[in-house]
């Protein structure tokens, strides 16, 4: 089994990539574009800005959950053309996946804008024809998946002990880190995932896909139920955890759970988060939700105990419509500006606070009592395939925003290329030369500056940075790369 989705990166990955910067640089040929040039010094510039801070002697403890998986990377167009599936003539979405029909409308509608999307399938003969002809497809990959254990290698490799929540077969739990402690059952056959990559360029039929991406399918149940909650539970009473870090729920999306039971889960979940201590931050993963109720149990019961949010450029505006009362958004522009995520971010800032105030208030309870029930949002990342955006709350635990930023944007190249030395021949800047730091008319603009690449500002009671990504021109994989990126982000600032 590879390692892959987060876990094949060398501890030293700043200085290879520094001196690889080098090497590139002095015996590059003559003639070397400015457009070359100006890549090269935003690379040595993230670099110094990524090892201006670092992990102190002693190993943050994190505690990450829950479920995890096994990948099975393909290529998505080679993978239904196996098994004879034409292109529809009527891309369409759907919560989950019944039939054949249904799947083919469902990856063509997210292939083209190239937007990733994770669906459940309910029919478990097509579920098992879609996994053999996969164990078949030359070239397919293996690896560690699911929200928690990639984020967990993540921090691992970087320098964290993890206690991992999770039911994992024995032969998953052998190639994980030392650094990693697993809580959680055992079981024989660990669920998979398939995962049908496809990069930029990549044509089925008449569709082409306009930028690199994934569409995962599942047949999960196990991480549906949080089954390793209750160990999770049990051995973070004396962890101690930094951080605690909560994915996966995904898997909750559109399982036919009996009436009440997801609920209940959610609670017990909720429980754990709220009962932690206040020193201990805890971080929140969004992931492709399009079940309502599941989102509505969410907002509810899990997210106002979190105060740090990470996310990408589909689940904000997924999020924030639930938030302004609107229905699920399944599919958003997959490359937007600068402006309108940064907006996004303000507004999402301030509906969470606003919430968190209100139901303290509707209680009788000062929001800022020790005794306030929840905790306020104090860090929002959102990363998209052209930049990283971060808001943190000023005076707030989460520190060094603009070095997490510039090693977040760094990580995003190295998974997505499958190195962790950076090679500027395969990378290329796609932010603009310059950005808008809002729709609103006459807002200030701020150029790319090549030497200081990282842009931070004060406004209101938070600080907000963005960095522009060195987007990876030959793909090795997509999937993880959003935990890889979120995970990085946050070590440098616990």
């Amino acid at each position: 089994m590879e390692r892959g989705s987060g876990f094949s990166f060398m501890k030293y990955g700043t200085a290879a990539s520094l001196a690889m910067f080098l090497l590139a640089y002095w015996f590059r040929p003559p003639g070397e574009s400015r457009l070359d040039d100006r890549l090269d010094t935003v690379l040595s510039s993230l670099l110094r800005a990524e090892s201006k801070v670092g992990i102190n002697n002693a190993r943050p403890r994190v505690a990450i959950g829950l479920g995890g998986c096994v990948d099975i990377l393909v290529d998505g167009v080679r993978l239904l053309n196996k098994i004879g599936l034409p292109p529809t003539d009527q891309p369409l979405h759907h919560d989950y996946i019944e039939n054949a029909d249904q799947l083919a409308e469902s990856f063509a509608y997210f292939f083209v804008p190239g937007a990733a999307a994770e669906r459940f399938v309910m029919n478990n003969t097509l579920f098992s024809q879609l996994v053999e002809t996969s164990r078949e497809l030359p070239g397919n990959r293996w690896s560690i998946g699911g929200n928690a254990p990639v984020m967990a290698g993540r921090m691992a490799t970087e320098g964290c002990d993890v206690l991992l929540g999770g039911s994992f077969s024995p032969d998953f739990a052998d190639v994980l880190s030392q650094h990693i402690t697993v809580a959680g059952n055992v079981v024989e056959e660990p669920d998979i995932h398939l995962i049908l990559e496809y990069p930029s360029g990549a044509t089925w039929g008449q569709y082409t896909a306009r930028r690199a991406n994934r569409y995962i399918v599942h047949s999960d149940d196990h991480n549906p139920y949080l089954a390793s909650l209750e160990d999770f539970e049990d051995k973070l009473q004396d962890f101690h955890p930094d951080l605690l870090v909560m994915g996966g729920l995904q898997m909750m999306d559109s399982f036919p759970f009996r009436q009440g039971e997801r609920k209940h889960l959610l609670s017990r979940l909720g429980n754990l988060l709220s009962s932690s201590s206040p020193r201990t931050g805890v971080h929140f993963e969004m992931a492709s939700f399009v079940d309502e109720g599941l989102m509505g149990d969410l907002l509810r019961l899990v997210l106002p105990n979190a105060d740090s949010l990470g996310m990408n450029e589909q689940e904000l505006p997924n999020l924030l419509s639930l938030l302004r009362g609107s229905n699920v958004t399944v599919l958003s522009d997959p490359n937007p500006r600068v402006a309108t995520v940064l907006d996004q971010m303000r507004e999402l800032y301030r509906l969470v606070n606003q919430h968190y105030r209100d139901a303290n208030e509707d209680s009788g309870v000062d929001a800022n009592a020790a005794s306030a029930k929840g905790r306020p949002l104090s860090r929002l990342h959102v990363h998209t395939l052209a930049f990283q955006a971060m808001i943190v709350t000023r005076g707030s635990q989460w520190k060094n925003t603009m070095s997490a930023v510039a090693k977040a944007s760094l990580t995003a190249n190295r998974h997505v290329c499958g190195s962790p030395d950076i090679d500027p021949s395969k990378a290329r800047l796609i932010m603009d030369e310059s950005f808008s730091v809002s729709r609103q008319e006459g807002s200030q603009r701020i150029p790319l500056e090549e030497t200081r690449p990282v842009s931070c500002w004060d406004e209101d009671d938070y600080e907000i940075c963005v960095a522009p990504n060195l987007v990876c021109t030959d793909v090795y994989q997509t999937a993880g790369g959003g935990d890889n990126i979120s995970a990085a982000g946050l070590v440098l600032q616990i």
